[in-house]
């Protein structure tokens, strides 16, 4: 009976040590393809980022402030549909819970499916639109434009608003950063927009709506570097865990076959002393 437990014992332990081998092999391998994204997500977002600069100056320029009234809030939040990169999307989702708490009367854009799994359950009622097949390829102006242009045929109306998405800092850092955003009524009533000559009507819609794409493929540009390289830290991490319990478990497997061996060894010894006392 103790040699059966024994022999199960080394099987099952076995058949963890090949697992975790496995395991290993693929967030290698994850790691490796995260880091040749990283590189060129990171070359792509230093060309990007004049996009969301360029257009938030022209906000601090003319000081544009948010409308007064009560349309609500707008929050367009920025993540993916793939995980496996830290707190990437957990870090956007808290933020949104926070403002959805402190007003309930917010509306929420989500580009990317992960943080809608996050809200879902207790905010559903303030998903305004979800933009899912983000994160597959990397973003251009184009899916940019075409997310903001779903945004404003949508007809949602806001006083103020903020666009949410994690900034690259380092390789193992980034932060979560927000971006405000403004209503058409809101530029057009800044107090230093008539510095601007020839701004009528539509040239102030067409800036507002051009101005939104670029923040948008800003944000999206900075959120793909940070969660690559957050994906990339996170599977170095797990390779080097998965190394440390396949150490352990190898030393289990010697530790238990050897002890399998002794008592079988014993047996052997303790059954031929005892037919050499017989006769």
């Amino acid at each position: 009976s103790q040699q059966v437990r024994g022999m199960a014992t080394l099987k099952m332990i076995s058949i963890r040590l090949k697992s975790v081998k496995n395991i290993q092999k693929i967030t290698q391998s994850m790691k490796m393809v995260s880091a040749a994204k990283y590189t060129k997500a990171e070359r792509e977002l230093k060309l990007a980022r004049p996009y969301g600069i360029g257009a938030q100056e022209f906000y601090k320029k003319a000081e544009v402030k948010d409308e007064e009234g009560e349309k609500g809030q707008l929050i367009i939040a920025v993540s993916s549909d793939r995980g496996l990169c830290g707190a990437v999307h957990s870090s956007i989702g808290r933020i949104v819970k926070t403002d959805i708490a402190a007003n309930p009367n917010t509306k929420v854009v989500i580009v990317g499916d992960k943080v809608r799994n996050i809200l879902q359950r207790l905010y559903a009622k303030n998903i305004a639109m979800v933009v899912t097949e983000v994160g597959r390829k990397p973003a251009v102006f184009g899916d940019a434009a075409l997310v903001a242009q779903s945004i404003i045929n949508s007809g949602i109306e806001f006083s103020k608003g903020k666009i949410l998405f994690n900034a690259f800092r380092t390789v193992v850092s980034f932060r979560t950063t927000e971006m405000p955003l403004y209503s058409q009524n809101a530029v057009a009533n800044a107090s230093k927009l008539p510095v601007y000559d020839s701004l009528d009507s539509d040239v102030i819609q067409s800036y507002t709506e051009s101005s939104l794409a670029s923040l948008l493929f800003y944000s999206m540009k900075e959120n793909a570097t940070s969660e690559q390289s957050s994906r990339m830290t996170a599977m170095d991490n797990a390779s080097k865990n998965a190394g440390e319990m396949i150490d352990k478990l190898t030393m289990t497997f010697n530790r238990t076959r050897q002890a399998v061996i002794t008592r079988e060894l014993i047996e052997i010894i303790s059954g031929a002393a005892a037919l050499e006392t017989k006769n």
